[in-house]
């Protein structure tokens, strides 16, 4: 009798194993801001994920054209566009620009419907985009854009040029820094220190914003090497993230013993809008997630 249960547990696993490899890849749209706010904040789990064969887009959605101190409007917009392209290039995903002014997104219903559209587009399975209580105006507004879009994804009337999902996407956030109306909560932690290069890589394409204008407006400009190589050593420490208390806590809870050894994370919280996501679903999300964590 023992040896029959023993071997009906077996069976139950192997289906279980069959059944979530004979799932297809997921599709994944992350909005952002600007030209490089998708890479910095998901560049890694996205490079992990393309990896896999998940289907991955970026979309921007201004141009970036403020994004500079030398450089015009019109110059640093197209500048920007091909740096998103060879970023996109790099981490193996797909990414567009749009062409609102950097610094004038506004959450009208002209854009609510172009971000309805993108993520019909796309067919997602999972959206993510940053908060709605971020601290650049264009950040915040992307996080309303994507949240208003959240239900109406599916609804025919509207956008009805563009034929409605057929299943509501689970909606994520990345993480943020913001404090009010409340800490950014880390639902999920995504170890990303075998590819920090990969992401850095990314970072790398978008030499305007790493290593020309954010330095300009932070007043570390002369710190940046001037060689290249160099170049990304250095962008490793300025960009490569730390992990907060919080997300540390997150990398136990999922990964176990073996957070330990995480030098560079990605974190995301579940939206209220959209599909509920459960761990189960995050595990299919985030396949890279050990499925049983060593205490």
């Amino acid at each position: 009798m023992k040896k029959i249960s023993i071997l009906l547990a077996c069976l139950v696993c192997f289906s279980n194993l069959v059944n979530s490899q004979s799932q297809p890849p997921l599709r994944i749209i992350v909005f952002g801001g600007h030209p490089d706010d998708c890479d910095l904040n998901v560049g890694g789990t996205a490079f992990l994920l393309a990896r896999m064969g998940y289907a991955i887009k970026f979309v921007s959605l201004t141009s970036g054209d403020a994004g500079h101190h030398e450089m015009d409007p019109e110059s640093i917009a197209a500048r920007r566009r091909l740096e998103a392209q060879e970023a996109g290039s790099r981490l193996g995903v797909e990414y567009e620009v749009l062409d609102h002014h950097d610094g004038g997104l506004v959450p009208s219903l002209e854009a609510r419907l172009q971000v309805v559209r993108k993520i019909r587009e796309w067919n997602a399975d999972v959206v993510i985009t940053p908060r709605p209580s971020d601290y650049h105006p264009d950040h915040r507004y992307t996080g309303v854009l994507v949240q208003d879009a959240a239900y109406l994804v599916g609804v025919p009337n509207i956008a009805p040029d563009t034929p409605p999902l057929k299943k509501d996407p689970f909606f994520l956030y990345y993480e943020d820094d913001g404090q009010l109306p409340h800490p950014f909560r880390p639902d999920v932690a995504i170890d990303i220190t075998s590819v920090i290069d990969e992401k850095i890589y990314a970072l790398d394409a978008h030499e305007s914003q790493f290593y020309e204008w954010l330095p300009w407006l932070g007043g570390y400009l002369s710190k940046v090497p001037q060689d290249k190589s160099e170049r990304r050593k250095w962008l490793v420490g300025n960009r490569g993230g730390r992990i907060s208390p919080e997300a540390r806590a997150s990398l136990d809870k999922w990964y176990g013993s073996k957070s330990k050894d995480v030098k560079y994370a990605e974190t995301f919280a579940v939206c209220e809008f959209g599909r509920p996501a459960t761990e189960e679903d995050l595990r299919r999300i985030f396949p890279m997630l050990p499925q049983a964590p060593e205490k």
